[in-house]
């Protein structure tokens, strides 16, 4: 594992020399071919190196964090044409990666704390130095306020941890068993913010509508999934109190995924209406994790893999409309079907995928969590049925109001996709729909 970070970490001054844009997208795409090749035990932690190490969930989540970074490099042309901070960019990029790759692979309740918390910072940076609008500043309070306000509580409990066992060592606590209920608040707390789950969610619309689009690639492909990773590492040793609470989570989450799919239907910004369908993906992991069963392990586990790579390719075709036509607004983005009728073709196959089509990553998700919420509860059928149906209806309404209709006249001439953009969105769609064929691999772990 170490060599890896040694890998990235020599990539730095790559960034910072001249016209090396494309070579450092080269040697990410590099290092994800050589980290996809390690030998894997699937049953336990292995690879281990000094306080690293590294099993599925770790596995995969890094592997994904390594390639997110390498198309958001790819999305960035924009940055390079105008040679907007690109050395910079590339800086930034690198260190969130590492941040990444650090907080999946470490194994230290509190070095996880700490790079779970540096990868906020580069975001920031990210949203701040590249968005596009003046409220940007406004966004990144919100997204370091949101967070700070529920980590603080988890560095608690961690050093409480440490205090109680000596240890900090997830892999050994799992042979505690804490039933404490401040202690199990403060250390789930962060994580659901930054799932979000519903009512401290708001920082994630914001966040989105503001990102340029590599931010918005990394925050919807990794940082949504920092908060499961967390909590599934964490409910290892917090099972029995969490069996008596679960329900509180479980509703919140279905109610406001229910809701949420609902107000999706009164955006009219593509990119919000995007990060809010974020919100009702993610509200239904939390669910799958908050059961304990080994469906909803699995369910959450595939659905967070497969919406990082739908949610980053949706909002790559968002940034590829407003590059064009410097409006996110469906009433601008309308009949383009006719200007660019190849592109349809991938806003049709990155939205079937979002509403879970078969046969994509995320169908396989949604199915192991709806059995796994039943079999807990059938009441919750009628919400997980709702959200499922309104699923493909906001994915359908955003398809037919921008691809359909009668053009906006105010067009100026424009050019078609280019090549560099189809191959961006050929990589977010094969592996979203290829990995269902290797699921049993995932379902033998668990």
């Amino acid at each position: 594992m170490m060599k890896f970070l040694f890998m990235m970490m020599f990539m730095i001054p790559l960034c910072l020399m001249k016209n090396m844009f494309w070579m450092v997208q080269m040697m990410l795409f590099f290092l994800m071919f050589l980290f996809m090749n390690l030998n894997l035990n699937i049953m336990n932690f292995n690879n281990m190196s000094y306080m690293f190490s590294c099993d599925l969930i770790s596995f995969s989540l890094i592997l994904l964090s390594i390639w997110i970074c390498s198309l958001m490099v790819m999305a960035s042309e924009n940055l390079l044409k105008l040679d907007f901070y690109i050395n910079f960019f590339l800086f930034n990029v690198i260190f969130l990666l590492i941040m990444l790759y650090l907080t999946f692979s470490v194994m230290n309740l509190l070095l996880f704390y700490l790079f779970f918390e540096g990868s906020l910072i580069p975001t920031l940076l990210l949203i701040i130095g590249w968005g596009y609008q003046p409220e940007r500043v406004q966004a990144g309070m919100y997204l370091l306020f949101y967070t700070l306000f529920g980590s603080l509580p988890l560095l608690m409990g961690i050093i409480f941890i440490f205090g109680e066992f000596n240890t900090m060592m997830i892999y050994f606590l799992k042979f505690y068993n804490m039933n404490l209920y401040f202690l199990y608040i403060s250390m789930i707390f962060a994580f659901l913010v930054k799932m979000p789950m519903y009512f401290v969610h708001l920082w994630l619309p914001k966040a989105h509508v503001e990102a340029p689009v590599s931010g918005s690639m990394i925050l919807a492909g990794i940082m949504l999934k920092l908060g499961g990773y967390g909590l599934l590492r964490v409910m290892v040793y917090l099972q029995e109190i969490n069996l008596k609470l679960n329900y509180i989570w479980i509703t919140i989450s279905l109610v406001g995924g229910l809701y949420i799919s609902m107000k999706c239907f009164c955006q009219v910004d593509m990119k919000s209406l995007i990060a809010y369908s974020s919100v009702a993906h993610m509200s239904m992991v939390i669910g799958g994790i908050m059961i304990m069963n080994y469906w909803g392990y699995i369910g959450s586990f595939i659905l967070m893999i497969s919406h990082g790579l739908c949610s980053s390719g949706m909002f790559c075709l968002a940034n590829i409309n407003y590059e064009r036509l410097h409006s996110r607004s469906l009433f601008i983005n309308k009949g383009m079907m006719n200007f660019m009728p190849s592109m349809s073709l991938w806003w049709f196959l990155l939205l079937s995928s979002n509403m879970a089509a078969p046969p994509s990553l995320n169908l396989m998700g949604e199915i192991s969590l709806i059995n796994s919420m039943v079999s807990w509860s059938s009441v919750s059928m009628f919400l997980l049925m709702m959200i499922s149906f309104f699923s493909a209806g906001y994915s359908l309404y955003l398809y037919s109001y921008i691809q359909h209709g009668k053009y906006f006249q105010g067009l100026y001439s424009f050019y078609m996709g280019v090549s560099r953009e189809y191959l961006l969105l050929i990589l977010h769609w094969y592996p979203l729909n290829i990995l269902i064929l290797k699921s049993s691999y995932i379902s033998v772990w668990f």
